[in-house]
């Protein structure tokens, strides 16, 4: 997923019209009443950066009335630029948060009681990125030469830890530059000489501005990494399972409808995204859907909210080797499927 902090200049104006604007809606489905509607839990579900076209299950879900079909009302909330992660989250003051498996096991590492309820992310978007001229073709290929990366945390970091492990490489074999959240520039600009991306975005930015680049995955094989899912806490789980399968459905049908229709995915993140119904906008909007998709999908396109076992295990025990964890996190009560159809 995009960075969650600057992923577009003034953010703090786009969280400001999005507040005002498009935060919510009061849509109701056919087979509802006002009066049934306005009795269903309302939760608020964490976006964790500004309005992009990456939430459009979300805004499509409420247009639609697929939350309230699904027995729920949820509030869309997209996190401030400077916000922390979970914050809301273990503050009350959410009850859903959308963010990395990976993340999620970090933060039980510090005793934050979090759960995924359901997969978003059917597959890890992170990236070596390389100029299209560069001569390194290969992860190995990356000895010696410099790595930037936004910093040493979240899912850019956690992605590269994965990529050297492949190349057969440490942190001692390669320079690692923080660079912010300035890949476009350090990269076109030669300052270093890949970077660590994401797929649907800083790959998509890139060809956005012409600059020609090649995408190096971090695994061969399977990433040991879990991506984006949709995350709460241990006790709103334990009190409120319905309202969590609820969303979950909620957030599983607008995926599938995103899939099926992108084009009105589009038309509908209108209305949540400022600027969005400009040309150029659109453009750079599509771009980003399109590479988004199959993220959301198996290898055989369907949709499907489940988590794996054993890739919970394998994270597990990759993230304690690197220590990203100080001790292997239990991944059993960090997930459940207990709460999909």
């Amino acid at each position: 997923m995009i960075n969650r902090r600057t992923f577009l200049a003034g953010a703090t104006t786009a969280l400001a019209l999005a507040a005002t604007g498009c935060a919510t809606s009061t849509a109701t489905t056919p087979s509802q009443s006002p009066t049934a509607a306005a009795s269903l839990a309302t939760p608020t579900i964490g976006l964790t950066y500004i309005p992009n076209v990456q939430f459009s299950p979300f805004y499509v879900a409420e247009t639609d009335g697929k939350f309230t079909a699904a027995g729920v009302k949820p509030t869309l909330r997209h996190h401030g630029a400077s916000e922390g992660l979970f914050t809301a989250l273990a503050a009350g003051e959410e009850q859903f948060v959308i963010a990395g498996g990976d993340e999620l096991l970090q933060a039980r590492s510090t005793d934050l009681e979090l759960v995924a309820v359901s997969a978003y992310y059917r597959s890890y978007p992170v990236v070596i990125i390389v100029p299209a001229d560069s001569g390194i073709t290969t992860l190995a290929g990356l000895k010696g030469r410099s790595i930037g990366v936004p910093g040493k945390y979240g899912e850019s970091w956690f992605g590269l830890q994965v990529a050297l492990q492949t190349a057969g490489l440490t942190a001692a074999d390669v320079t690692i530059q923080e660079i912010g959240y300035t890949q476009q520039a350090a990269l076109s600009t030669r300052k270093v000489d890949a970077i660590v991306g994401f797929s649907n975005n800083d790959s998509v930015q890139f060809a956005q501005a012409g600059f020609a680049t090649r995408d190096l995955p971090i695994a061969d094989g399977e990433v040991p990494l879990v991506g984006i899912c949709l995350i709460t806490t241990a006790t709103y789980a334990k009190e409120n399972p319905t309202a969590v399968k609820a969303v979950a459905a909620g957030m599983l049908a607008g995926i599938g409808a995103v899939v099926a229709d992108p084009d009105r995915a589009l038309s509908v993140s209108a209305d949540y995204v400022p600027g969005l119904s400009a040309a150029a906008a659109q453009a750079s909007a599509k771009a980003t859907l399109t590479a988004t998709l199959p993220l959301w999908t198996g290898p055989d396109g369907t949709v499907d909210g489940h988590l794996d076992a054993a890739q919970w295990s394998s994270m597990a025990e990759f993230m304690a080797a690197k220590g990203l964890t100080a001790a292997k996190v239990d991944p059993t009560p960090a997930f459940s499927n207990a709460f999909l159809g």
